[in-house]
């Protein structure tokens, strides 16, 4: 850049800042301020009141500019009150108030907020650092009054785009129990305002045209006209009466402005948002309020301008507004009927879907549908999910399962290695279903409509050849706030501006309509879309994880025993509680909560939901299985599974078990455990020296090697504690050696020492009889530590399967491409398998999902050795994360195929149920082959009384098979995951009689049945 234009565009930065910025207000008033801090509720710092407990229980005092308020976390409301000067009536200009709560320069949604009412407590919008205004339609000499509710939440961001050291340091400020109780906030300016509007819109266009002259590449004609028409513009105007001379400058830039875009130029598509987290760095109570003030500034938006579009995402969040405020929601109604506020995504939250189950997700876009359509009249048909931590393979189909016909994220641009190679494309899945996609060029969803943002979307964009246009989100995001007036502005000055790409408002379904019929060709992106960045997050906060593995289990169970209570007994099927537990797993799949990656108060309230959501599904299904079993003192085993155990089929109830045969002696200085199906010798340290399977006499663990071995790492990454794993940590691996071992009643029993605790494990045969069964108990207590078991494999396996949703991906084991190599920590469900032709292994767990494995080789052969990542301790957000006790279940056994793995998930995920009852119980559906799998029976979500059935093919491969129903039926219909008949594959099924359901699947298609049955049998 030249010197002179330096010079030119210093002045200019000036000038804006110095001297346009102060002459956008022509005028001040004082407003009068008083005060009330809500009172503390038990240890929770002012917690949020009503607007009639509010106006029970105020006691307002007057406060002067420079008030100190605001604990972290506590609520303070302000009354605000003053009189319109009368003078002003002889003035032009645009009458409002600005209300400064103390913020900083950090972005919207990380520190103090408001929300502003009128005195009969109707929302007016809301307050942020950088859109702090509020409108009146008070006249001079007119008096205004307000209240505000203002939310000291603590900044944990580090300040704006999270470059502070603070955002990855260790804080008391996520925990009301150590946060403290000194005041945050010193409150700014609190005023009215007479907006002088010609300065407003010079500086708005000086702004845009400084940034797209900074753009333009120096020899371009019209970055040269651009710098003369600033520069004489400047000095058509007083620094000292900028409002005396703004008109004119107006007039010298006006031809600039009004120089239209080429004819080639990208085309984007604007449309408002706020990505609004669910919780993160604040609770979900604060999220209630986030999205409040967020809808409100929305509203406010859209009454001032008719432009003016916005998206939002989440179910949950128009349903906290609904229960919170029924007039707010009313009005988001009429708005969401003009086709102005759109709802889009149809699910419940922006989950994570790297981890939650098949049916979760099912659920997660069931409950969002199902509430769209109640409350709006319709379902949106764009997948919308900007900022989960990567998209597993079998999404694509579940997406087009729920009618959605294309899919929106940006989070993939956070790659750490490789460059996504498409910003329009085709996602194939799992099944060979296909989803359009796209990803905003300008890799964010909180844009602003800055020149830079256009011009990096241009830059980015990877497919100009096929394709013409992107799409832009912008506003304010994260912690919410939402599109401002200044975005609509220059987003307006760059509708049609040459040297820039053209900017339309519009929906995310015009511009998918439109970008999804450019490419003649669209290039496919196929299977995982694997995120290589935030790879711990598979493991922070493991009770988080566990409890929602242990309740996503329950809820399908619980759902199955009352499905057949309902149509066996006629006992009242409890629709509404489900759904309600249901909602409330949902919300806790969300993409900062399941991954483990929010503040302290989020995870603790996590666990405490969890728990008691797992009471309470305990109690609904010992009510229907007693009604299934009867009163009796005989011994009976339930199987909650999807495979066969000891004879009991899945779904059914039959005798107890008596327990597989096993001996366990003491051998060599170390142990030998023996079933009919394998052979076990355990080292005097407790690890697996070999497991031979007896049919085979194929030993599995490499000769040489341990399995079961404990594993530390140093684990301290670059930045983001809690989310990320750094590839470093392989270069610092400890093995915990020194264990002592004992056999007890046929268990071994071995004590590792940690640095900073200690870790128990009982080994021994599981009582199925075909796989060595760990049950590790984990003190832990360490800092910036990784702890892994590691199973070492003696086969030459070229990939590893990982359970995923209603199937399994295979990833290769070698690091031929960078994008293999950055594949080193991954997620798993509930199994991994290793083999060769003829033989394998199953390494399984009962509520992990971080796992690597790798292929070495030494003069004895190939080793490929998995591992189960358990503990991570990350300090931030959470300094206490993961600190105390962890239990833990492990199996590892001979499994030849990818079905036997599937297996033994099944049985250690969702083990046997001992009750004692009248008599046993079939099945109420049953798959004809084991690579069919029932996922869910239940009752449909309607109400009607009819039994959803869903089943998917597990193995990879065209499979044919028949449901067997234990009652008889009178139709069946292939539906939707949403339960909606005459949009699911119609010849994947067909009822062959009353209790017969012929299927034909491709491979890991999912099915959903709508089977209307008989009236239910009386006992």
């Amino acid at each position: 850049m030249h010197s002179r234009d330096h010079l030119v565009l210093e002045r200019v930065d000036r000038f804006v800042g110095e001297y346009l910025d102060r002459a956008v207000v022509a005028d001040r008033a004082p407003l009068h301020v008083s005060a009330w801090q809500v009172p503390d509720k038990g240890d929770l710092p002012g917690e949020p009141v009503s607007v009639e407990r509010m106006r029970q229980d105020a006691a307002f005092a007057p406060v002067e500019g420079g008030h100190l308020w605001g604990r972290a976390w506590g609520t303070t409301w302000f009354t605000v009150e003053g009189e319109v000067p009368r003078s002003w009536a002889e003035r032009d200009g645009r009458i409002e108030l600005s209300l400064d709560l103390g913020f900083s320069q950090a972005k919207p949604g990380f520190q103090c907020e408001g929300l502003v009412r009128t005195r009969e407590g109707v929302v007016v919008k809301g307050l942020e650092p950088r859109n702090h205004h509020v409108p009146v339609s008070n006249g001079p000499g007119e008096r205004v009054s307000f209240t505000v509710e203002a939310a000291a939440n603590p900044d944990l961001s580090g300040g704006d785009d999270f470059k502070s050291p603070l955002a990855f340091s260790p804080t008391p400020l996520g925990d009301p129990a150590t946060a403290g109780a000194e005041p945050l906030y010193r409150l700014g300016r609190m005023e009215l305002r007479l907006v002088d509007e010609t300065v407003e819109r010079l500086r708005r266009e000086v702004i845009v045209l400084v940034g797209l002259a900074r753009e333009l590449v120096d020899s371009d004609p019209r970055r040269a006209r651009i710098l003369d028409g600033l520069e004489r513009a400047l000095y058509a105007i007083d620094p000292d009466a900028p409002a005396e001379g703004a008109a004119a400058a107006r007039g010298i830039l006006a031809p600039l402005l009004a120089a239209p875009a080429a004819a080639s130029a990208h085309r984007i598509t604007a449309t408002g948002h706020a990505h609004i987290d669910s919780a993160w760095l604040w609770p979900s109570r604060e999220t209630v309020r986030k999205v409040t003030r967020t809808y409100a500034n929305v509203l406010d938006l859209m009454d001032a301008d008719p432009d003016a579009v916005f998206v939002s995402s989440s179910a949950q969040h128009f349903e906290w507004v609904r229960r919170s405020d029924p007039e707010l929601f009313a009005r988001i109604k009429e708005r969401v009927a003009e086709g102005r506020f759109l709802p889009v995504g149809n699910m419940w939250v922006e989950s994570d879907v790297n981890m939650p189950s098949g049916e979760s997700l099912a659920r997660q876009l069931l409950a969002g549908t199902r509430f769209f359509e109640e409350h709006f009249g319709a379902r949106s048909d764009v997948g919308w999910l900007p900022d989960s931590f990567g998209f597993p393979a079998g999404l694509p189909q579940l997406l087009r399962g729920a009618g959605l016909e294309w899919f929106f994220t940006q989070k993939m641009c956070w790659n750490d290695v490789d460059t996504m190679p498409h910003h329009s494309f085709v996602w194939e899945g799992l099944d060979g279903s296909r989803i359009f996609t796209h990803f905003p060029p300008n890799n964010t969803y909180s844009g602003d409509m800055r020149p830079t943002e256009l011009a990096r979307s241009v830059r980015n964009f990877a497919d100009h050849a096929a394709s013409t246009r992107s799409l832009m989100p912008f506003g304010f995001g994260d912690g919410g706030g939402g599109p401002t007036r200044e975005m609509m502005a220059d987003a307006r000055l760059q509708a049609d501006l040459e040297g820039s790409p053209t900017v339309a408002f519009g929906t995310p379904r015009e511009f998918f309509l439109e970008a999804a019929a450019e490419p003649t060709d669209p290039p496919v992106w196929s299977g995982e879309m694997y995120l290589q960045f935030h790879r711990g997050i598979f493991t922070s906060q493991m009770r988080t994880k566990r409890g929602n593995r242990r309740n996503e289990a329950l809820l399908v169970e619980a759902e199955h025993w009352s499905a057949a209570a309902a149509v066996r007994r006629g006992i009242p099927y409890p629709a509404v509680e489900l759904d309600e537990l249901w909602r409330e797993v949902l919300l806790l799949q969300f993409h900062d909560i399941l991954p483990g990656s929010a503040i302290a108060w989020v995870h603790r309230e996590a666990e405490r939901s969890h728990a008691e959501t797992t009471d309470r599904l305990e109690r609904i299904i010992a009510d229907a299985v007693a009604a299934l079993v009867g009163e009796g003192s005989q011994p009976l085993a339930l199987n909650p599974g999807t495979a066969p155990v000891a004879a009991i089929a899945a779904g059914g109830a039959g005798p107890a078990p008596a327990p597989v045969p096993v001996t366990a002696e003491n051998v060599d200085g170390g142990f030998r455990l023996r079933s009919d199906q394998i052979d076990v010798r355990v080292g005097p340290d407790g690890t697996l020296r070999s497991v031979v399977e007896l049919a085979t006499g194929r030993d599995l663990i490499p000769a040489g090697h341990r399995g079961g071995l404990l594993q530390l790492h140093v684990d301290a990454p670059s930045k983001w504690d809690a989310w990320e794993l750094d590839a470093s940590y392989r270069l610092a691996t400890t093995d915990v050696d020194g264990g002592t071992a004992e056999l007890v009643d046929g268990v071994v029993h071995v004590v590792h020492p940690l640095p900073n605790g200690t870790a128990e494990q009982w080994i021994d045969i599981h009582p199925e009889g075909g796989g060595v069964r760990i049950r590790t108990r984990v003190d832990w207590h360490e800092r910036h530590r990784l702890l892994k078991l590691a199973f070492p494999v003696a086969v030459h396996a070229q990939d590893a399967a990982y359970e995923t949703q209603f199937g399994h991906v295979r990833r290769p084991l070698h690091t031929n491409t960078s994008w293999d190599a950055a594949r080193y920590e991954v997620c798993a469900h509930r199994w991994v398998h290793v083999g060769e032709p003829g033989t394998g292994a199953a390494i399984v767990n009962d509520g992990m999902y971080g796992h690597d494995a790798t292929r070495t080789s030494d003069e004895d052969g190939t080793v490929t050795t998995v591992r189960q990542s358990l503990l991570r301790a990350p300090t931030f957000p959470d300094p206490d994360a993961d600190q105390g006790v962890h239990e833990f279940t492990s199996l590892f056994a001979p499994a030849e195929a990818t079905t036997d793995a599937a297996r033994w998930g099944a049985i250690v995920g969702s083990p046997l149920r001992e009750v004692t009852g009248a008599a046993p119980v079939a099945p109420l559906v049953t798959s004809s082959t084991d690579g069919i799998v029932v996922s869910a029976v239940k009752l449909a979500a309607d109400g009607s009384g009819d039994l959803i059935v869903r089943a998917f093919e597990q193995r990879g491969a065209r499979t044919g098979g028949t449901l067997h129903l234990d009652v008889p039926s009178s139709s069946l219909e292939v539906c939707d995951l949403v339960e909606t008949v005459g949009r699911g594959r119609a010849d994947a099924a067909r009822r062959t009689d009353d209790r017969t359901v012929a299927l034909d699947l491709r491979a890991f298609e999912v099915v959903t049945l709508r089977i209307a049955l008989h009236e239910p049998e009386q006992s």
